[in-house]
C-alpha cells in the first residue's frame, strides 16, 4: 500500500536593514532571487529551522520576529511560514545554495522575483499580520490568495 501524501513544510526570512533595503538571496539551483529559507527538518521546531536555513543560505544569524505570511503552493503542496526577522550577527558567505547575496529595495523585488516569492516579501513589509495565500509557484492564485487573514470575514 502506498504512503499517503504529506504536505512538505518550509520557512523562510525576510531581514530589512535600518535604509529599507531587504536581504535576499539567488538561488543556485533555479537561479532565482528569494527571501533565505528552506524546509523543515522532520523533528525540529520553526524558529531553529528558520535560524538554521538562514545561516546556512547566508552565513547570517536571526531570530524570528513576526510571522508575516502563510503561503501555499497548490502544484506542488509545499506550505511556506514567513518571517520578519531581526539580523543578529555573521557575515554573507556564498556557498552552494547561494550564488548571490544582496540587499534590495522594493521596488527591486517587485521587478527582479517571481510574483509568488516577491508577494512573501512585500507582505513581510505591510500588516495586518499574517497573509494568507495560494499560488502555483509562479503566480498568485485568485479568491482568498489575495486577501490578507485580517481582512476576511
Amino acid at each position: 500500500m502506498p504512503e499517503p501524501y504529506r504536505h512538505s513544510v518550509s520557512v523562510a526570512g525576510v531581514i530589512m536593514r535600518e535604509d529599507g533595503k531587504i536581504l535576499v538571496i539567488r538561488r543556485r539551483d533555479n537561479g532565482q532571487y528569494q527571501a533565505p529559507g528552506g524546509i523543515l527538518e522532520r523533528d525540529e521546531r520553526i524558529e531553529d529551522g528558520l535560524a538554521r536555513e538562514i545561516l546556512e543560505e547566508t552565513g547570517l544569524r536571526v531570530e524570528p520576529e513576526q510571522l508575516s505570511g502563510i503561503y501555499k503552493n497548490m502544484r506542488l503542496g509545499v506550505v511556506a511560514l514567513v518571517f520578519r526577522a531581526r539580523l543578529l550577527g555573521g557575515t554573507p558567505t556564498i556557498n552552494d545554495e547561494a550564488a548571490e547575496i544582496l540587499w534590495m529595495d522594493r521596488d527591486q523585488v517587485a521587478a527582479g522575483m517571481t510574483e509568488a516569492f516577491a508577494i512573501r516579501v512585500l507582505d513581510a513589509l505591510d500588516g495586518p499580520w499574517p497573509h494568507i495565500r495560494h499560488h502555483d509557484g509562479t503566480r498568485l492564485l485568485s479568491g482568498l490568495a489575495d486577501v490578507p487573514s485580517g481582512k476576511r470575514s
